[in-house]
């Protein structure tokens, strides 16, 4: 009798044990996950901090465009009004106003590049070159910081989606599965911006 009640002691540890580490596994690779949508909401900030001083850029020379520089401006603004805090991230709803919302701004700046185009003194000037370079930079480093998010979100899903894990998180957490980004091919890529002509 002894010698089972030590058995299931034992037992009943290891279980213990074992739940207990898989929770803790989980935890770093669920605040990866929310470092990673961090970087991604800074790079979106910084894009969207370069904003005002392009279309005053712009504006000074391209007077005429006042339609495109309205639409990037109010573009700007509607991304900038959808949040999605770490803890929104289970939401796939809200994901996707997200997510539509930045692309809207990407396809309203790409627009305002191509209005560039038809003017070859603004494509001259040092600040529009600066912040043209820097835009280029920050949606390139937007592409990381996604690449980074999807990485996490996609080992986080699949750990939390294994058995027993699947089992342990049912029972003993709230954790769920995390949206990732769901972006149409066409709008995949950044906008290629060619002043070079």
């Amino acid at each position: 009798m002894k010698k089972t009640l030590i058995i299931l002691a034992v037992v009943v540890v290891l279980a213990g044990w074992f739940v207990i580490s898989t929770l803790n596994g989980l935890i770093p690779m669920d605040e990866t996950c929310k470092a990673n949508w961090s970087q991604v909401l800074n790079q979106y900030q910084r894009r969207s901090d370069l904003i005002p001083n392009l279309v005053a850029t712009v504006k000074g020379y391209a007077t005429h465009e006042q339609e495109t520089l309205t639409q990037v401006i109010e573009a700007r603004a509607k991304a900038t009004q959808t949040t999605l805090s770490p803890e929104m991230l289970t939401d796939e709803k809200a994901m996707s106003a997200f997510m539509q919302n930045q692309s809207a701004l990407s396809s309203a700046l790409s627009r305002l590049m191509v209005v560039v185009e038809k003017y070859p003194e603004l494509k001259a000037n040092e600040n529009f070159m600066a912040l043209q370079s820097q835009l280029e930079g920050t949606e390139n480093r937007i592409a990381v910081a996604r690449k980074d998010y999807i990485d996490s979100v996609k080992v986080f899903n699949t750990r939390i989606r294994t058995i027993p894990t699947k089992w342990i998180v049912a029972i003993f957490s709230d954790m769920e599965k995390k949206a990732t980004f769901d972006i149409e091919e066409s709008k995949k890529a950044a906008p290629i911006v060619d002043f070079s002509k």
